[in-house]
């Protein structure tokens, strides 16, 4: 015979949900009208129960008046078609060596394939989503990186923000692959870090957030207690310089360091192992990761 429900535990949940929506107010409220770009990576995009979870955030998000952007890469999807082509996957100095075969397929794995899928799951969680790559619109200009034997590599020359601002204005959520093309038409293959960066500075963006596979900046990289919840510009680039951020974070540092000094309010660094990380972030007193600032009075 089934047990009738403990009115105690019940009770107890439903309170517990009503106090998380009133924390989450104010930051609804002070948000609402805020560009927040979302670099989408890492195992949030691989597991489906994270991914779900990280598209129920962004539509969330844009529910409640905050005007999200999410760009992305994809780098094990395009490893994986790769080798069902018999093409070897080359990286030299930590990026992808581009010649123009890897290039088609890129393009074709990160706007054709894992862009829609982005599209279509917000779609489906009750957003409305637009599927972009740095062609469309002019949105992205590139240029090539610079170093010698990796291809086609680009790094972004200018970014074009009337379509963004026309989608978001309505309600859209853009979902931006990192692909380019320079000024020929020729396309780059663009870090996508270096992309959601770039687009957050030019969009004078409150926040731009990279999901991740760590828990954030590390005080000690072997140990997860050690995290630094909230750090300046100053103490950012002294962590790279004194050695405490290093090997794949650097980049993600700078990244943030870069569109800060462009004018973006806040840069975190996220675990998106962890189910919600972007609500838990954005939306409570505490936060979960790693909170790059502009201004040490910045809350």
């Amino acid at each position: 015979m089934p047990t009738a429900p403990n009115p105690h535990i019940q009770s107890a949940t439903d309170a517990d949900r009503v106090r998380i929506l009133s924390e989450a107010l104010p930051y609804i409220q002070r948000f609402a009208g805020r560009t927040v770009v979302v670099k989408y990576g890492g195992a949030a995009m691989k597991d489906s129960s994270l991914k779900d979870k990280v598209v129920r955030d962004i539509v969330f998000l844009s529910c409640v008046g905050l005007r999200p952007i999410v760009v992305h890469g994809g780098g094990p999807e395009i490893n994986t078609w790769l080798g069902k082509l018999n093409i070897e996957p080359q990286f030299k100095d930590g990026l992808r060596v581009t010649d123009a075969e890897t290039m088609d397929v890129v393009e074709m794995v990160l706007v054709g394939r894992v862009n829609k899928e982005l599209v279509s799951l917000i779609d489906q969680a009750g957003g409305s989503a637009v599927g972009l790559c740095g062609k469309d619109g002019n949105l992205i200009t590139a240029r090539p990186q610079g170093n010698e034997g990796i291809g086609f590599v680009g790094e972004v020359a200018a970014v074009n923000t009337d379509l963004l601002e026309a989608l978001v204005e309505r309600g859209y959520v853009p979902v931006v692959s990192s692909v380019a093309a320079d000024e020929t038409g020729q396309a780059y293959n663009i870090n996508a870090d270096t992309v959601a960066g770039e687009i957050a500075a030019a969009m004078g963006a409150e926040k731009l957030i990279l999901l991740t596979d760590t828990p954030g900046i590390l005080q000690d990289y072997h140990d997860p207690s050690t995290l630094i919840y909230k750090l300046d510009l100053t103490t950012a680039r002294n962590l790279i310089a004194d050695g405490t951020v290093g090997g794949g974070m650097i980049p993600k540092v700078t990244c943030c360091i870069r569109s800060l000094a462009q004018g973006v309010r806040a840069a975190h660094i996220l675990d998106g192992r962890l189910p919600h990380a972007l609500l838990l972030e954005i939306l409570t007193d505490s936060g979960i990761g790693s909170m790059i600032v502009a201004s040490e009075h910045y809350e």
